[in-house]
């Protein structure tokens, strides 16, 4: 028996999926008619917590932030089977994962924080990215039962909140990605270039492909052959912040950058490639 916290949207896909496997599942959510909704696929719904994840084997956590998880699982304590596995898929904070280890460890049970990359489509196929981190032992124990929920199990060593911080670098990659493209609509309304042609530009200009070599770069501090000088992207972040003066938004990811390209110009790196903005990190 599996017992699943929290089906949401993402929550909801991986119930699915386990049914389709052949597992047997109880669920529980906040709202109740989410939970209720995957009787239809012959999961049982409960009312609490913990009668969810009473006798179950392995209890999967899917909820909204460290306060909800610690929550719910406080709720749940009554209910849990010795040595039950708690396998929490929330985006959580890394010291908040890393204390949950410690403190269920105490209690008897194993606390895995396995964060994913993954849409509502991707949990229901078995697809996307699950990241996992902490006791070699207890991974090599756990992971065939977490292999068939993703279509890549990433092991990230021993330290526990790694897979909280590598989660939290790729929705950080994520949500400038995508703040960037708002910029370029925005922009392409300002210069009279339709939303549809703006995003053509992707058909044949994939800036993805250089995106390896772009990171080593900054890595390995290699500033003084610049190909794009600072200087000049300065120049091109003002033509844009221009081009972008009657839009109906500022231009929020352009901006920013812009008053970083400033700082490290008025401290004599014009010259020097851009990436030189990195070496505060990277020194």
């Amino acid at each position: 028996m599996i017992a699943f916290l929290g089906t949401g949207l993402l929550g909801s896909g991986f119930v699915r999926a386990m049914r389709r496997r052949g597992e047997a599942v109880r669920v529980w959510n906040r709202s109740p008619g989410k939970a209720r909704a995957l009787e239809a696929d012959g999961a049982v719904a409960c009312a609490d917590p913990v009668d969810a994840v009473r006798g179950a084997e392995r209890v999967h956590l899917c909820l909204s932030d460290d306060a909800s998880v610690d929550a719910v699982l406080e709720r749940a304590w009554p209910g849990l089977a010795q040595g039950a596995a708690l396998v929490d898929h929330t985006t959580t904070s890394p010291g908040g994962a890393a204390a949950r280890v410690a403190r269920w460890s105490a209690r008897g049970h194993h606390y895995q924080h396995a964060p994913v990359f993954m849409g509502p489509q991707q949990a229901l196929e078995a697809a996307g990215v699950m990241l996992v981190s902490g006791d070699p032992a207890r991974l090599a124990a756990l992971a065939p039962a977490l292999r068939p929920m993703t279509g890549k199990l990433v092991e990230l060593g021993p330290d526990p909140a790694r897979a909280a911080g590598m989660k939290l670098l790729g929705n950080l990659f994520l949500i400038s990605v995508t703040a960037g493209m708002i910029d370029l609509l925005t922009l392409a309304r300002s210069l009279g270039i339709p939303s549809a042609d703006a995003a053509g530009l992707l058909d044949f200009f994939n800036p993805g492909t250089s995106l390896p070599a772009r990171m080593q770069r900054i890595l390995t501090c290699d500033h003084q052959k610049p190909s794009w000088e600072l200087a000049m992207a300065r120049k091109d972040a003002r033509l844009m912040l221009e081009g972008a003066a009657g839009a109906p938004r500022p231009l929020t990811v352009v901006s920013a950058v812009a008053g970083e390209f400033d700082r490290w110009i008025a401290d004599g790196a014009g010259h020097l490639d851009w990436t030189v903005i990195a070496r505060d990190v990277i020194p």
